[in-house]
């Protein structure tokens, strides 16, 4: 089972967004030691508490400073950017790292109202057209075609469709792409999308079979107390962005009732329920039972915490966990 790591790049508060790229950067390098396969980075805009806006200048800095981990996007909204400048990004990441790239692409803004009027492109919103276009762009040389991607073509950087609805699943399926479903946030139609996309799927060049990544949301520490309230940041910062009122990563706290109420923090923990929240041995099993229930080919785990240390300690205990998982296996 590969395990993975998703990164928005958080900035927390008192920090700077200076200070969550060099964490980022910690962290990917520290992932490489501890067998994650990919580091991805996620394209959000307008939003004070991320740092990953310019998502493909901030993956070229992270591959540059790692040296096997494959690092990508999770992933580029499409919808923002015409084909030829992705293709052109990827392709000359995949230059520079070659066979280290991933390019996940979704649908959504990445962002308010206002970054859709921002990165609005007239006359386009056809999302099939434009993965279209960059397999072309990103495959075989084409000589004497009128439009090519110089770096870009005959990379063929691995392309996956990102979702959180059936819409995802199916075009991941009848186009024969790795699917990643944002669980980690979204996961009321999780079950579904990976019955369809399996049932659907058409094998493709790039993939013969199908294959489905899970995200999940992970908080390890020494002590159940520990990984708890490292997990308030998240929750805070989830419950900010649903009212509206998004920001840096919040401070953890020792009660999140007595913050968000009763209500909410239920409501912001259903949403986020796909999560293991614990210590090593009980992510370990918190791990194996979403495994069991969703049988994935790949997990991706994330996890907003608030201090940087108490961060790397997570993803540590978590690659244990995932590792003592693969030895039990076998």
């Amino acid at each position: 089972m590969r395990y993975s790591i998703l990164d928005l790049s958080n900035v927390p508060e008192g920090r700077t967004a200076a200070d969550a790229i060099a964490n980022s950067v910690d962290l990917a390098r520290h992932a490489e030691q501890w067998g994650y396969h990919r580091y991805w980075l996620a394209e959000h805009h307008n939003m004070e508490g991320i740092a990953s806006a310019a998502t493909a200048i901030l993956i070229g800095h992270i591959a540059g400073a790692t040296r096997s981990i494959r690092v990508g996007a999770g992933g580029i909204m499409l919808g923002n950017h015409m084909p030829l400048a992705v293709a052109e990004q990827f392709g000359t990441l995949a230059t520079m790292y070659p066979n280290r790239i991933d390019l996940g692409l979704g649908r959504a803004p990445g962002g308010d109202m206002n970054v859709m009027r921002a990165m609005y492109r007239p006359g386009r919103d056809d999302f099939p057209t434009d993965v279209a276009q960059l397999q072309a762009l990103l495959g075989p040389t084409r000589p004497g075609a009128p439009l090519r991607a110089i770096p870009g073509e005959a990379t063929e950087v691995p392309l996956w469709i990102l979702g959180s609805s059936l819409y995802g699943a199916q075009f991941a399926a009848q186009q024969g792409l790795p699917y990643a479903f944002a669980s980690h946030f979204a996961p009321d139609a999780l079950e579904d999308a990976f019955a369809v996309y399996r049932d659907r799927f058409q094998p493709s060049k790039q993939q013969a079979t199908p294959h489905a990544m899970l995200a999940i949301n992970v908080f390890a520490a020494d002590t159940e107390q520990e990984a708890r309230r490292l997990r308030s940041s998240m929750q805070q910062a989830f419950a900010n962005l649903r009212s509206g009122n998004p920001g840096k990563l919040p401070a953890p706290v020792d009660d999140i009732e007595a913050v968000l109420g009763t209500q909410m923090t239920r409501a912001i923990d259903q949403a986020l329920r796909v999560t293991a929240c614990g210590t090593r041995d009980q992510v370990r099993d918190q791990i194996a039972a979403l495994i069991e229930a969703h049988n994935p080919d790949e997990i991706i785990l994330t996890g907003g915490i608030h201090d940087h240390t108490a961060r790397l300690r997570s993803f540590e205990l978590a690659a244990d966990a995932v590792q003592s998982l693969t030895a039990l296996a076998a």
